[in-house]
């Protein structure tokens, strides 16, 4: 049996990622029952991606896999970045990612993060966006969940007001609730790319359970 190659290899690890990433989201951040949302909804289940975001593998995970996107599709990218704090720990992790990467592929350019305030600060410089910012930049705006797209429209707008050119536009957790095409018109022509949908992390989560 022949060996398989380079690139069959990276797809089977990026499968695996997704999968291992499922499997906590269902289990750490998904839960059933009757749940007010920040919009003013009733929904019958809530996703905290923060618990997975911020858990060691979880974190990694979602860096690893966004990273690995944005290295094949969008090589002109460099930094990542969101409306605090949901988008947090997600840049920051691609950020690693792309550290780890160039530290074995030498020669790689290193994707930064950057975090948006969800106001300017009163002090100091008075800026809305901490971290990587230049103007001319190609970045790529992340949030953890996507319900009405008001966050992840925040933090489009202001890495633009910034001067910087949005590549892309991804979230971890589609509600499927709209936020897509409030997301797509303001991004475009960005694309708006979702890793999975709340039914993919619900049928998981009710797979593990029984």
């Amino acid at each position: 049996m022949s060996e398989p190659n380079v690139s069959t290899q990276s797809h089977d690890a990026s499968v695996k990622c997704r999968e291992h990433l499922l499997r906590l989201l269902a289990t750490e951040s998904f839960r059933l029952g009757d749940f007010v949302l920040a919009s003013g909804a009733r929904s019958d289940y809530y996703i905290d991606c923060r618990t997975t975001t911020l858990h060691a593998q979880g974190g990694r995970l979602a860096g690893i896999l966004l990273f690995e996107h944005l290295r094949t599709h969008y090589p002109q990218v460099e930094a990542v970045g969101g409306l605090t704090m949901g988008a947090d720990p997600i840049a920051c992790n691609v950020a690693t990612a792309s550290a780890s990467y160039a530290t074995a592929h030498p020669g790689s350019h290193l994707v930064h993060a950057f975090l948006v305030r969800k106001s300017e600060k009163t002090h100091g410089t008075g800026r809305k966006i901490e971290g990587y910012v230049r103007e001319g930049a190609h970045v790529a705006i992340v949030d953890d969940v996507c319900t009405t797209g008001g966050s992840t429209i925040t933090a489009i707008e202001a890495a633009r007001e910034a001067g910087m050119i949005v590549s892309v536009v991804y979230c971890l957790v589609d509600r499927e609730q709209g936020g897509r095409a409030a997301i797509e018109a303001a991004a475009a022509p960005a694309k708006f790319v979702a890793l999975y949908t709340a039914n993919d992390v619900r049928a998981e989560h009710i797979r593990l359970k029984t």
